[in-house]
């Protein structure tokens, strides 16, 4: 008989209906409970594709003893931490505060029937393993100590508690310089890893903000090894492995060094991020290949992961219950498939090139990935024919949750593509009039529902950041001033409900948890927040760029300290330092020149539709001091300037 979690929207929480686990979801209710039977609670979080979720729910919330022993002494909350990431905030740091060492998903957290948090753990096995305690055994622990009022459990809990008390004192401001910069260059430099790029061995993850950061870097300060770091990075992640070459998109993270064997899991926020980063990389760098596979990601993102306008949140790495078995192939399918069409030679070399053996690269079948950079020219043929015995397999669970923050980050990607083909640009409109229908209701931005369902949970800092940030490229892409008035909006109710002076709440009702100044999966929002004000200072008003001022101040101390953990801030203190440059004419003379003036080189550019001139100003902050009538000039206007 299914549990309460089939009443829910979440998928995730659906996934966990028919356990025999009695979950409930995050509701008062059943802390109300709690306190009135005096039992411990039990929170789970996690997220629908998140492999080692769906491992610890066969192990562990399917095993009818252990469940029995849950339902008995404990009350049993699900969490997706996708529609939740306040609470999935919370925890995070209960659990670095409990282990010295960050977290990640499941995430498993006991706490007393107050909800005062005493033990966090990520996977838990259920039996006893390499030394860690079995979920079992653990929860045999728990419980007495409970129901008999431990009193070093409860102590311990409302210590914890004291400790996660938010403390919104503000740092020692230091002034910014560009020697911050070369810092960030330096770390970076220190943390890449030459042979394949990246910047950490295994796992590998794309860390495309710090890659983003480097171009810009190697574009302003004509830094040629910041340039050949992203340029060797990009090139050897489409190679394939954890870049799909016949569906297109990048799945989650590569488990080696070489970008070859995928956590097979695909994320909106990845795939919008990374198509933006290879748009900008091909032309800044002059690399058609890198275009090649912006428009290859946005296609499958289109075709696979989006519905009525709004993208889905993301792809499972499971299908039928086993990793990746959607995307690899048996080496002799594969000859099956291409000896009727190609000679022994060719075959031989198709496998060759595609990484395709006998024994296999992930458990006796085959991850594609190119041997070299450039495609042949049986390529397309084949990954057609490829593509072919895929559409006979069960594509992985996809969750059908609508997120604002990552869909703002498709939509900028398909607004960056749009200069190169402007079928992404009615996409890019298309999906952004969309989401705002869906999400914005009578005034209120919300973070995320289920496709076709009316939501639920407000919006958090990083929905009206990333979102804000959206709606200014897509007024760069079309002029459209409904996009700048909205974006500023936005950044109004942000600074009303979130910051306090210089300092960002990511959200401030359930839970008070802290914004992000950091990067993790995805640029923090207290850097995107920053990026949004400076964009509206230099195109609507000076007093956006002075709440930039406060926070960059708030926060100076710590990026001088240790810029590379902040590459996406360090990025917007760089620009706060070199300054906007601003192309001004009218709608008609931009929107003519608009795939000329997306090449400018100097990164913080951006242009603006006014009725004081036809012909092209190159204006600062606040001045302007150059013009003329010839778009291929402003390049070099903007670089006299600098």
């Amino acid at each position: 008989m299914p549990n309460r979690l089939a009443n829910e929207d979440s998928p995730y929480l659906q996934q966990h209906k028919n356990n025999p686990v009695d979950w409930w979801p995050w509701c008062d209710e059943a802390f109300e409970k709690a306190k009135t039977e005096h039992k411990g609670i039990f929170i789970s979080i996690g997220y629908s594709a998140c492999h080692w979720c769906h491992v610890m729910e066969h192990e562990v919330f399917e095993n009818k003893e252990i469940a029995a022993y849950l339902n008995d002494h404990f009350i049993s909350i699900k969490v997706d931490k996708e529609e939740r990431p306040d609470i999935d905030k919370h925890y995070q740091e209960v659990h670095q505060l409990l282990n010295r060492r960050t977290g990640g998903w499941p995430t498993s957290i006991f706490s007393t029937p107050e909800n005062k948090p005493f033990y966090a753990a990520t996977y838990i096995p259920p039996k006893p393993q390499d030394k860690n305690m079995g979920f079992l055994q653990l929860i045999e622990i728990i419980a007495p100590k409970i129901s008999e009022n431990d009193e070093k459990l409860f102590q311990n809990a409302d210590e914890i508690e004291n400790f996660l008390k938010p403390d919104a004192k503000p740092s020692e401001a230091k002034a910014l310089q560009l020697s911050i910069v070369e810092t960030f260059f330096k770390q970076a430099t220190h943390n890449y890893e030459k042979d394949y790029g990246g910047f950490s061995t295994t796992p590998k993850f794309p860390h495309v903000s710090t890659l983003a950061t480097l171009l810009n870097i190697a574009t302003i300060d004509r830094n040629q090894e910041a340039e050949q770091m992203v340029r060797f990075t990009l090139e050897q992640m489409q190679r394939g492995g954890m870049y799909d070459l016949i569906d297109g998109g990048f799945c989650r993270y590569s488990t080696d060094e070489k970008w070859l064997v995928p956590h097979f899991e695909k994320m909106t926020y990845d795939n919008g991020l990374l198509i933006e980063l290879y748009t900008k990389a091909s032309t800044t760098l002059q690399n058609p290949n890198f275009l090649t596979t912006a428009k290859e990601t946005a296609d499958f993102m289109l075709e696979k992961m989006a519905e009525d306008k709004l993208f889905y949140s993301a792809s499972d790495a499971d299908t039928e219950c086993e990793e990746g078995k959607y995307f690899v192939y048996d080496y002799e399918e594969v000859l099956a498939l291409l000896s009727p069409y190609f000679d022994e030679k060719t075959v031989s070399e198709i496998t060759e090139t595609l990484s395709i053996t006998p024994d296999g690269n992930f458990e006796g079948k085959n991850v594609l990935q190119l041997t070299q950079d450039r495609r042949p020219e049986w390529f397309e043929k084949v990954r057609h024919s490829l593509r072919e015995i895929r559409r006979d397999r069960q594509y992985p669970f996809i969750d059908k949750k609508v997120q604002v923050s990552w869909n703002a980050m498709m939509i900028s990607g398909l607004f960056s593509l749009s200069y190169q083909d402007e079928f992404y640009l009615d996409q890019g409109i298309d999906h952004l009039d969309r989401l705002l229908e869906t999400m914005y209701l009578e005034g209120t931005l919300y973070h995320s529902t289920l496709i076709h369902k009316t939501p639920k949970v407000p919006a958090f800092l990083e929905d009206y950041a990333y979102l804000g940030r959206a709606l200014i490229k897509a007024y760069e892409a079309t002029f459209n001033a409904y996009y700048l008035l909205l974006a500023q909006q936005f950044a109004n109710t942000a600074l009303t409900n979130f910051f306090d002076a210089g300092h960002w709440y990511f959200s401030k009702g359930e839970f008070i948890t802290e914004a992000d100044m950091g990067d993790s999966s995805y640029p923090g929002s207290v850097g995107v927040m920053c990026d949004l004000l400076l964009s509206l200072g230099s195109l609507v008003d000076e007093k956006y760029h002075r709440f930039a001022t406060i926070t960059l101040e708030y926060y100076s101390l710590k990026l001088s300290k240790t810029p590379i953990y902040y590459p996406y801030f360090l990025d917007q203190a760089h620009r706060y330092m070199k300054e906007d440059r601003i192309i001004k004419a009218d709608e008609e003379t931009l929107l003519q020149a608009s795939s000329i003036v997306s090449t400018v080189s100097y990164p913080y550019t951006l242009p603006y539709a006014t009725s004081e001139s036809s012909s092209f100003l190159i204006c600062g902050r606040q001045s302007c001091f150059a013009n003329t009538q010839d778009p291929y000039e402003i390049e070099a206007l903007i670089n006299n300037s600098l």
